[in-house]
């Protein structure tokens, strides 16, 4: 038992370590990217890895589709999101300014707020979800991946957008270690220059993210359950609901602290549109014509998703003086989003032990 346990440990610590690395080679990579082709950091963000860092929760959609657990899906799309916005880009957001452009603020966050609500009133409609309503979510996906294609097309033969340096490592004072490590950030950031470099930087990043972020989550429940003997509810509602976030936490985080604001802001609202249009409708059309069931823990998650996105949108519309006006989340919307967070938190866990409210 004990040995099982330091080895669980010792996969806990390597996921941990895959996550940070690979959200480093990914931040890299994808922003690399972007600079190249002359498109906007936020498009790449909200989309391609966006699209990449719901991976665990699409696999866990399409298995619950399967076996017709609609409340694994529901609680899967407005968990994620609510994590999302208020524990991770509420992190960020403390961490650095995030900037947001003009058509974030009126196109992205009001669609975004647009698809919360569809998604609310779709399952409410006889309260379960349908295959043919599983394929509208998925076509209104691919018609914002079509958008921000054209808009990253219209970018790339139009306005560049301003390129941002790779944050350098702090560099250890030591002659030696200074020696080693400068010949080698020289390397990384000379083969950063070329195309094909940053995609397997990409690649490799959102491997060890979506593999680091496995063994956490693995681990970290074999140890709840069978070592600090935690009640399988509580390992339901804190280890696997933010299981399936670590991709775009280290991800939003990382990019944040390397000062990609873009790529972080992208990936959160990015990611929020495809859990509800992508992951839900795939769930719905993974169940094969039977019917997905939309209960009240459902509308709870909705509206609290929703509430979530509004808070970006009237966040969004925080002015910075000393960076010419432009629209930003700040610190103060950060916190407030982290104060959100540990309320909903808290009200779950109240209800699952005290009010049973639902």
């Amino acid at each position: 038992m004990v040995g099982k346990a330091l080895l669980e440990v010792l996969f806990l610590i390597i996921g941990f370590v895959l996550l940070l690395k690979g959200a480093d080679f990914l931040v890299d990579g994808a922003s690399g990217i972007a600079t190249k082709l002359k498109i906007s950091a936020f498009i790449i963000g909200a989309t391609v890895v966006a699209f990449c860092t719901s991976a665990p929760e699409l696999a866990v959609s399409i298995t619950a589709g399967v076996t017709q657990d609609g409340d694994i899906i529901i609680g899967n799309v407005m968990g994620s999101n609510i994590i999302n916005v208020f524990l991770i880009l509420g992190i960020s957001a403390v961490i650095c300014r995030l900037p947001v452009e003009k058509s974030t603020r009126l196109i992205d966050v009001p669609f975004l707020i647009i698809v919360t609500v569809l998604f609310i009133v779709l399952g409410c409609i006889g309260w379960s979800f349908s295959w043919w309503e599983g394929l509208i979510l998925v076509i209104l996906y691919i018609a914002f991946m079509v958008y921000n294609v054209l808009l990253a097309r219209r970018q790339h033969n139009g306005t560049q957008t301003e390129e941002l340096p790779l944050q350098q490592p702090k560099v250890r004072k030591r002659a030696k270690v200074v020696q080693r490590e400068g010949k080698l950030t020289a390397w990384y950031n000379g083969m950063c220059g070329r195309t094909w470099f940053l995609i397997l930087l990409a690649v490799l990043g959102l491997g060890c993210v979506v593999v680091g972020g496995i063994f956490v989550v693995d681990t970290a429940e074999y140890l709840a359950e069978e070592v600090v003997k935690i009640p399988s509810e509580i390992v339901a509602l804190t280890v696997v609901a933010l299981g399936t976030s670590l991709p775009e936490l280290a991800t939003s985080v990382t990019a944040a602290r390397k000062g990609n604001v873009d790529l972080a802001t992208g990936n959160i609202i990015g990611s929020n549109i495809a859990n509800i249009l992508l992951i839900g409708g795939v769930g719905a059309i993974a169940s094969a014509g039977t019917v997905l069931e939309f209960s009240y823990e459902g509308v709870v998650g909705g509206i609290v998703g929703l509430a979530a996105a509004l808070v970006i949108f009237f966040a969004s519309f925080a002015k910075a003086k000393d960076a010419g006006n432009r629209h930003y989340i700040g610190r103060a919307a950060g916190i407030i989003m982290l104060c959100c967070f540990v309320a909903y938190y808290v009200f779950l866990f109240l209800n699952l032990y005290i009010f049973h409210l639902y």
